[in-house]
């Protein structure tokens, strides 16, 4: 009950189909390649779907596009984008003029906006397609500045004199205060 789908090759074929073989990088276009040639050699589509793991339909498909047009490679060039040029166009705006910190910030932007959804993961690649790139801020320390540095020193000896020793001493921002917990 096993269907043989023979291809017949010549020498020519088979020794183009080898170098092609050897040559691509897409393994895809690899493993078309590997079942036109077994299939010339008689293998049936089930023993080259087990030998190649990939399932008998897509070994069927590969083998009827070679003899209809000698198709090798997948013509599949990806999704088409979720959004619009015009809607690209003003994300890319939106995004230069406005830092968002996080992929999923930007994924609740575009579905506010314009209800399309988008994958955290969708959304990071489409913005690496759009140019866009991260880097995690590193903290710069800021100058050294004696002068204020020993008026805190100062201030902050003064206070804890004035709170005394049991009262605790809340620092927000670059001020010092003394906070009364009762």
């Amino acid at each position: 009950m096993l269907a043989t789908m023979k291809i017949h090759l010549t020498p020519e074929q088979k020794h183009a189909l080898e170098l092609m073989h050897d040559t691509t990088r897409d393994s895809r276009v690899c493993d078309r390649i590997k079942a036109v040639l077994l299939a010339s050699e008689g293998w049936t589509a089930q023993m080259i779907a087990q030998a190649l793991r990939i399932h008998e339909s897509t070994v069927s498909c590969h083998l009827k596009d070679f003899i209809a047009q000698e198709k090798l490679t997948p013509e599949n060039g990806g999704s088409e984008s979720h959004l619009s040029a015009e809607q690209t166009a003003d994300l890319i705006d939106y995004l230069t003029a406005n830092l968002m910190h996080t992929t999923t910030q930007i994924v609740a932007y575009v579905q506010a906006r314009w209800q399309v959804s988008f994958s955290v993961g969708g959304m990071t690649k489409w913005l690496h397609r759009q140019g866009f790139s991260y880097k995690k801020p590193k903290g710069v320390p800021h100058k050294f500045d004696a002068h204020k540095q020993q008026q805190f020193i100062d201030d902050y000896k003064a206070l804890k004199e004035e709170a005394g020793q049991n009262e605790p001493i809340l620092f927000i921002g670059s001020r010092i205060q003394s906070v009364d917990l009762c």
